[in-house]
């Protein structure tokens, strides 16, 4: 790892394969958490290129325990995190809202590492249980539409780092890579990025895959469509910057999305959300994401249907219903 080091500290770049190799290292163990911890600090002091960030996602790939869902077709809602927004768990909300509407959910996600509580962290308070058994995650799919993949559940280069990045506190390239690598390769995705160059670098590596794909940067840093201003959107067909208004909604102040800062409030506040209780804001911001995770699910649906079926899920209590199924099969 030394000469690794010193390689990058001259501001030298790694080849796909040399990050392949270098990642499936880390999965194995074969480097301290000291020498992990300069590894990944590196790419925050420096941009991380094309070639790094595929090379870094084909080793989680590589040696990740694989999910066949085959039988369905799966979206997944994720964000990379790292935006530092602190905001309370929108994509969650979302994917139950999505899966309300009748389409079939595997979220992918971890706890936190640079925010106060990711959605590993919620999902776990509330009594959801972790598991790579097939049979019980077909189950869920089959019987709520919905199931939660964990990933350090799936993937020890994940596990073998979680310690490190919750003592850095900071977003590193393990934020960029989540949404990219969840194990059981959804058909759809929509993917919340931190930062335009990440949004442009995102769209690049999704076109050269067979997935039918949405990115979305709100352009005042959010991961998420956050109606705080406009937010850029990438397809596998176009590129375009949508204010608040595309979907009828008002631009809303960044304090209205604030999560509590630790679990059992985040928490809370999800619940008090799909129980209907949530703020004119947090509705809105849910179903904004949500809008926008079935217009990719559902192509032959405009967004105007989209956003009547997302709305429904919600305020009519059908995303409730699913995530109290849910909870029901653990």
């Amino acid at each position: 790892m030394r000469d690794i080091l010193n390689y990058l500290f001259e501001y030298k770049r790694l080849t796909k394969l040399e990050a392949e190799e270098i990642l499936l290292d880390i999965a194995i163990g074969k480097h301290s958490d000291a020498e992990i911890a300069a590894f990944i600090t590196v790419f925050n002091m420096r941009t991380i290129c094309i070639d790094e960030l595929a090379g870094f996602r084909n080793a989680l790939l590589q040696i990740c325990i694989p999910v066949d869902f085959s039988g369905f077709n799966t979206i997944d809602l994720c964000g990379t995190g790292g935006d530092g927004k602190d905001t309370f768990n929108i994509s969650t909300l979302s994917a139950f809202v999505v899966a309300g509407t009748g389409a079939t959910v595997a979220k992918h996600g971890n706890y936190a590492a640079s925010s106060g509580c990711g959605s590993s962290n919620v999902m776990e308070y509330l009594g959801y249980k972790f598991s790579k058994d097939q049979a019980r995650l077909c189950k869920e799919l089959d019987r709520c539409g919905i199931t939660f993949l964990h990933a350090p559940i799936f993937n020890p280069a994940m596990k073998n780092v979680a310690p490190v990045r919750r003592a850095l506190k900071l977003k590193t390239f393990f934020n960029m890579l989540g949404p990219m690598v969840n194990p059981c390769r959804p058909q759809n995705q929509i993917v919340g990025v931190f930062s335009l160059e990440l949004c442009r670098m995102y769209n690049y590596l999704y076109q050269q895959s067979n997935v039918n794909y949405c990115i979305i940067h709100s352009l005042d840093g959010y991961d998420e469509i956050s109606l705080t201003g406009d937010f850029k959107v990438l397809t596998n067909k176009s590129e375009h910057i949508f204010s608040p208004s595309k979907l009828g909604m008002s631009v809303v102040k960044p304090e209205e999305l604030a999560g509590s800062g630790d679990v059992p409030g985040t928490a809370a506040i999800f619940v008090n959300i799909l129980d209907g209780k949530g703020t004119k804001t947090q509705n809105s911001v849910v179903i904004a994401n949500a809008t926008m995770a079935l217009s990719i699910y559902f192509p032959e649906k405009g967004i105007e249907e989209c956003l009547e079926a997302a709305k429904s899920s919600l305020l009519g209590g059908k995303a409730l219903e699913v995530f109290t199924k849910l909870i029901s099969l653990q």
